[in-house]
C-alpha cells in the first residue's frame, strides 16, 4: 500500500503534475510508503529536515543530527499550525508504480491513480510521538542545513526549505 498525503479531502483521482520547482522532471502522481509517511505529517509548505539513523554513520553523526531512529525538525513557528492541522491519507495500491527515491520512500506513477479510500489524520504530533520520530523545534533550520551539507552524511531529506526563515 502507497500513501498521498494531501490538505485537500476531495481528490477523486490523482493525474500527474508537474512539480513547480523540477520543471525539466516529467509529470507524475507521487506516493509514499508506510515506513516513511511520517515525514508527511506536517502541513504541505511546513520546512523541515528529516535525518534516519542507519548503520552507516559515525559517533560524530549520532551527536550532530540524531539520538534515536528518525529526527524531524521543524522551525518553532510551525507548532501551532502542525498541532492543529488536519490531513487527508489517500491509499493506493502498488500496483503501476515504481520506486523513486528508495531513501525517501517516494513512488511515482505517470498514470492516473484512483484511491482506493481516504482517512483523516489529525493529532500529527501524537502520531509521530506514537510512531517514534523525535520530534525538534529549533528557531531556524538554516545552522542544520548547512552542518548536513558541509557532511558526508547521507540519511536525510530537507521539505519545502523555500518556506524556511532566512537567517
Amino acid at each position: 500500500m502507497l500513501f498521498h498525503f494531501s490538505e485537500d479531502n476531495s481528490i477523486p483521482l490523482f493525474v500527474p503534475k508537474e512539480k513547480q520547482n523540477r520543471p525539466d522532471f516529467p509529470a507524475v502522481v507521487w506516493a509514499i510508503d508506510g515506513e516513511h509517511e511520517f515525514t508527511h505529517f506536517f502541513p504541505r509548505d511546513c520546512p523541515r529536515i528529516v535525518c534516519r539513523r542507519d548503520e552507516a554513520k559515525t559517533d560524530e553523526h549520532l551527536q550532530l543530527f540524531f539520538n534515536h531512529t528518525h529526527a524531524d525538525t521543524v522551525e518553532s513557528d510551525w507548532y501551532t499550525r502542525i498541532s492543529k492541522q488536519t490531513l487527508f491519507r489517500y491509499s493506493f495500491d502498488d500496483e503501476g508504480f515504481e520506486l523513486f527515491d528508495q531513501t525517501a520512500g517516494y513512488y511515482i506513477s505517470r498514470q492516473v491513480v484512483k484511491p482506493k479510500f481516504m482517512e483523516i489524520y489529525n493529532n500529527l504530533l501524537e502520531r509521530l510521538i506514537q510512531k517514534g520520530i523525535e520530534l525538534r523545534f529549533t528557531t531556524n533550520l538554516y545552522p542544520l542545513r548547512e552542518a548536513i551539507l558541509a557532511s558526508d552524511f547521507k540519511g536525510f531529506g530537507i521539505h519545502r526549505f523555500n518556506n524556511a526563515k532566512k537567517p
